[in-house]
């Protein structure tokens, strides 16, 4: 056996977990892969020798594989042969200094190798050569208070024929941090990832200490829980909508959804005091709760709320102007979502039907069914209806909760033991851009000795990348907003 079973938010015991040679690692994962399992963590651990960790995720059946090996300097490359490890070896090999022997690009994920320098001028970056062909760099720092991040397109004319992006620009550590601090503070950490995401990465973070210290969270603290993750799915989708609205011109669309995203992060501030959700979400359960008469006035305000957002995007879908922009650009086939493992919106667009709420189901998630919402054409229209499907499909679920918060139990947290020493836990949450996923190992000691943080645009900033090519340069900001990838959450 090459790999152990396991499952979301459940630790293992390390001793259970095989380690086999390098190679049989590596062809043990190649062939789970084409058996349609997909890479959702692969890691170093600093030991002597370095560790390699690897979680794979079966969709189909809702189990996760975990194997792991032992190498010196250098270990045989899966990306050949499994596009979809590209990046985790890249940053194994940052990170370590063990070389992905056969990668066919190893460069920078966050910064280069020499001492934890930023990003500078002597990056190795791609260019293209030709008549006419030329290059137009933007960034790292943009306008307004986008977050830093280079794109080099190589074009001829107006066309991209390529797109390099470098990020790195933000890294802070927070892995180390969580690792070295305690848990009130590790929360703290966790949930400051990606600040659009803090109720995704804070829930992550959280479901891990209640497996690895035996606890079990209230139904009533699994649903407020649940709540306020949707909240924010919705809080983001419809901004993103009225984001793209924006981009093309369309002013009603970006005015009116721009006001109904303020609704919902006013909810969330109403439960948590905090408009991005911070502060709700810890170990054990939540420290808020939501009284009769919260619920009450919700109930009536997501009423409104549903019908004011379907009058907008019935506005916003039919109008010519929109659908004509929208409609073939940006284009990503299934083909490549498969096999560079995107996930949420991105893979769903593409017609994959992967989602962990439904998939892996954890929390509240285990009891309430949301139907999974995916569009097959891969282009900007198609992530566009992913979006609008998933707000709708949310309110219900946000509805459907609220109105069963009264017959729950009222513990809102309860207390968790000292984790587990020597166990492996792994934690997937389906953020609003797609699968966040957490690992932890603990020493003899019960101690964290490894924490991996990995935000769903890990693996989506390729698909923009992708979806610029044989593309107008002009559309970039149409297809950037259409993923609405985070800066932050890959930097960490």
């Amino acid at each position: 056996m090459e790999f152990a079973l396991a499952s979301n938010g459940r630790s293992i015991a390390l001793r259970h977990i095989p380690c086999p040679p390098p190679e049989s690692f590596r062809r043990g994962i190649i062939a789970a892969v084409r058996r349609g399992r997909r890479i959702a963590m692969l890691f170093g651990q600093k030991e002597t020798p370095t560790r390699l960790w690897a979680v794979l995720a079966d969709d189909a059946d809702g189990t996760l594989s975990i194997s792991s090996t032992q190498v010196h300097d250098r270990f045989p490359s899966l990306t050949p042969d499994c596009p979809q490890a590209h990046l985790f070896e890249r940053e194994i090999w940052e990170s370590f200094g063990i070389l992905p022997e056969g990668h066919p690009w190893l460069k920078p994920v966050r910064y280069p190798r020499a001492a934890g320098r930023a990003i500078s001028s002597d990056t190795n970056y791609f260019s293209a050569l030709g008549e006419e062909v030329h290059e137009v760099a933007v960034g790292p720092v943009h306008a307004g208070i986008i977050e830093p991040g280079h794109f080099r397109f190589q074009c001829h004319g107006e066309t991209v024929l390529h797109l390099e992006i470098q990020l790195g620009y933000q890294h802070r550590g927070a892995e180390t941090l969580i690792e070295q601090s305690p848990a009130p503070r590790a929360i703290v950490v966790a949930e400051s990832i990606a600040g659009d995401t803090s109720v995704g990465h804070a829930l992550a973070h959280a479901e891990l200490r209640e497996s690895l210290g035996r606890c079990v969270v209230s139904p009533m603290a699994a649903a407020i829980r649940g709540i306020a993750l949707e909240l924010a799915r919705v809080a983001n989708h419809i901004g993103d909508l009225g984001a793209l609205c924006t981009d093309v011109g369309f002013l009603p669309g970006a005015a009116t959804m721009g006001r109904q995203r303020g609704e919902f992060l006013n909810m969330l501030m109403e439960l948590s005091g905090n408009r991005l959700g911070r502060g709700l979400v810890r170990p054990g359960g939540v420290l808020f709760d939501a009284p009769k008469t919260l619920i009450d006035r919700w109930l009536a305000k997501l009423k409104r709320a549903d019908r004011d957002f379907e009058e907008s995007a019935e506005l916003m879908f039919e109008a010519g102007s929109v659908q004509a922009r929208f409609d073939e650009t940006g284009r990503v086939s299934p083909r490549a979502a498969m096999d560079l493992g995107f996930v949420g919106p991105a893979a769903r667009s593409c017609g994959i039907e992967r989602d962990v709420r439904m998939d892996h189901p954890h929390g509240i998630y285990r009891f309430s069914y949301i139907p999974i919402s995916s569009v097959s054409t891969g282009d900007v229209l198609a992530r566009a209806l992913v979006r609008r499907l998933e707000v709708s499909r949310s309110l219900e679920f946000v509805k459907s909760q609220l109105g069963s918060l009264s017959s729950l139990s009222t513990a809102l947290r309860v207390p968790c033991a000292d984790p587990e020493p020597g166990h492996l836990a792994v934690s997937l949450v389906e953020g609003w851009r797609g699968e966040i996923a957490h690992a932890a190992i603990t020493d003899d000691a019960g101690r964290l000795a490894r924490y991996k943080i990995k935000d769903p645009s890990h693996h989506n900033w390729t698909a923009l990348a992708l979806a610029l090519r044989q593309t107008p340069i002009s559309d970039f900001p149409l297809c950037n907003k259409s993923f609405n990838l985070s800066y932050a959450g890959h930097d960490l």
